[in-house]
């Protein structure tokens, strides 16, 4: 009995032992976390499903998932912790997307769902970097930025960024001990969804930002001068619808103002740490100049905002000769200063160029650092074989009595590089802010900013939606000689670039008077006539002008508007200013008006 007592106690005891171990072994063991699933789809801008693309999950503390969206564009990520994700999703020839899926995207059943449209980019910029100081050799490591986008050439100096859409970029090109570079590319560099950007490093600036191989590049200026402001000084000859100087290159701080276009310091918040430097410019502005004697003094109409002569503004005119052994920005007529709000006219001689086309730059230097505030106000850049003061005209011998177009003018404008010009302005304006619509014209060859307007009567209307007008007075004053206004510029005529053709039109009840004239270098004057044209009605005219009506044409209707061509064959070899003039051939007619909506030179 005894025996039989002990042994149900011991069996007793194994038993709540082994109880009491299985409550700890439970007690224990932790609940299996919640895990849940993201799910979605990847379409494009045209909502069709994106197949292949690469779907990245990554959260902190735990290893990515990696998976591939389904011909249906869908894919499923299953069990994740109900914590904060970032998704991505790349595939070539696409814009990666990246996302975050937070805990309370989570529904009631642990499912997230993350759709997102990707957008085609199968565009790239692509190029070589080499080293201008040794031999052009290639450069391998040098980054290039997009500043979304980095890569790094390789031992061949090449480098491709990819998966971009056709746009507008500034791309750095850096690497230690060399300078950086800096260049710009619009969307219409793309050929064929590739932008070919090439650099030279090691080059040093000749002007802030600008080394030689940049200024290859410059804009050219062809004709012997330039007006800024809006203030209509001596109208119409000095009017804001006729001062086009907003429309060259300027670089740094600068504005249209009444008094003229400003060169400003660069006196932002992040710039007043820039230090004081009185050889290179802070701000500028600059083009590409054939010097001859015919316009060998170079004036410059200019007041200050913000100084005086207690505190004046520093400034100066710089030279490139990029045909020089070792290109450098050399000064003329070293630095000068200027503290008033009256006008001045300042002279440069650039006698030493005489024969070269080199780069000029007119600009305002820093002459303290911390917050310095200084504004040059340029009114008008003009090139003479003289200093040319005031509101006036250039001086020189006419070609045409009553043009104030001298033969000095004609020899030395330059002949222009491109043949094809718009007269519609890509963006709109008016007095007050017009700035933008002249900048846009660079981007299209507008032939506001690429041919020279001479307001001799009348201003012209810059943003009619026709194209861009010139136009006569309502006035008794009848001329058929000397023109109420005139657009020129001057051309290498020769086989295959020797047909101009002019698609116009004109409004209201009353003819336009106009016509084309051709002027050589040594001043003979030819007045050209048409040899077609597609106008409602058009005939000859007095003193070589052709009369012409035609209601027709748009922007939206560019097949509506009259053609006029003419053939420039007997001045094959030569370079011929080309003037297109409107006449008021009827007293008190209104204000007869010659739409420019293209010139096409073939």
């Amino acid at each position: 009995m005894r025996n039989e007592i002990l042994r149900f106690a011991t069996c007793m005891l194994i038993g709540l032992v082994f109880l009491s171990l299985s409550s700890c072994d439970k007690d224990e063991t932790p609940q299996a976390a919640e895990l849940g699933s993201i799910t979605g789809v990847v379409v494009d801008e045209g909502g069709q499903a994106v197949a292949d693309v690469n779907v990245t999950v990554a959260s902190l503390n735990e290893e990515d998932i990696s998976l591939t969206t389904g011909a249906d564009g869908a894919f499923l990520a299953e069990n994740l912790p109900l914590k904060a994700h970032t998704i991505t999703f790349s595939k070539t020839g696409w814009l990666t997307v990246s996302i975050t899926v937070g805990v309370d995207k989570f529904d009631d059943s642990n499912v997230a769902t993350a759709d997102v449209t990707m957008v085609n980019a199968s565009a790239k910029i692509s190029g070589t970097v080499t080293d201008s100081k040794n031999n052009d050799a290639p450069i391998a490591g040098v980054s290039v930025s997009t500043g979304s986008e980095t890569v790094t050439t390789g031992e061949d100096g090449t480098y491709a960024i990819e998966n971009l859409v056709e746009d507008d970029y500034t791309i750095t090109f850096s690497k230690d001990t060399y300078v950086t570079v800096v260049k710009e590319i619009t969307s219409s560099d793309f050929v064929d969804g590739v932008a070919t950007v090439d650099a030279k490093l090691g080059a040093d600036e000749l002007l802030r930002g600008f080394t030689s191989e940049d200024l290859l590049n410059a804009d050219k200026w062809y004709y012997n001068e330039y007006r800024g402001g809006r203030n209509a000084d001596a109208y119409p000859h000095w009017d804001w619808a006729c001062d086009y100087m907003s429309t060259l290159d300027f670089q740094g701080a600068w504005q249209e103002q009444n008094e003229g276009t400003t060169l400003q310091i660069r006196n932002g918040e992040e710039d007043q740490d820039n230090p004081a430097d009185l050889d290179v410019f802070d701000s500028f502005v600059y083009g590409s100049k054939l010097i001859t004697e015919d316009n060998k003094i170079l004036s410059i109409r200019l007041r200050t905002h913000d100084a005086d002569e207690t505190a004046p503004a520093h400034y100066g005119v710089q030279v490139v000769d990029l045909s020089a052994a070792q290109p450098a920005a050399v000064k003329v007529g070293g630095n000068k200063t200027y503290g008033s709000g009256d006008y001045a006219d300042i002279d440069f001689d650039l006698s030493d160029y005489v024969g070269k086309e080199v780069i000029i730059a007119i600009g305002i230097y820093r002459e303290a650092t911390g917050d310095y505030w200084k504004q040059l106000v340029l009114r008008a850049i003009r090139f003479s074989n003289q200093k040319v003061e005031g509101t006036n005209w250039l001086p020189g011998t006419e070609v045409i009595e009553g043009w104030k177009l001298t033969q000095e003018t004609v020899r030395s404008t330059m002949p222009h590089t491109k043949s094809s010009f718009t007269g519609i302005s890509p963006v709109s304006g008016n007095r007050d802010n017009y700035v933008d619509a002249y900048r846009a014209w660079r981007d299209v060859d507008h032939i506001g900013a690429e041919w020279s307007f001479v307001p001799l009567k009348k201003d012209p209307e810059v943003f009619a939606s026709e194209g861009y007008i010139i136009k006569t007075r309502n006035t008794a004053e009848v001329s058929t000689t000397v023109p109420e206004a005139y657009m020129y510029a001057k051309f290498s005529i020769a086989s295959g670039s020797n047909q101009m053709t002019l698609n116009t039109r004109n409004f209201g009840d009353n003819p336009t008077y106009f016509k084309l004239t051709a002027i050589q270098d040594n001043g003979t004057v030819t007045h050209i006539a048409p040899t077609s044209n597609t106008a409602q009605e058009a005939s000859a005219a007095a003193d070589g002008c052709w009369t012409f009506k035609h209601g027709d044409g748009g922007a939206d209707n560019p097949e509506g508007y009259a053609s006029f061509v003419y053939d420039l064959s007997q001045f094959d070899g030569e370079d011929v200013t080309l003037a297109f003039g409107v006449y008021n051939g009827v007293a008190d007619s209104g204000e007869n008006k010659l739409v420019f909506y293209s010139i096409e030179l073939n």
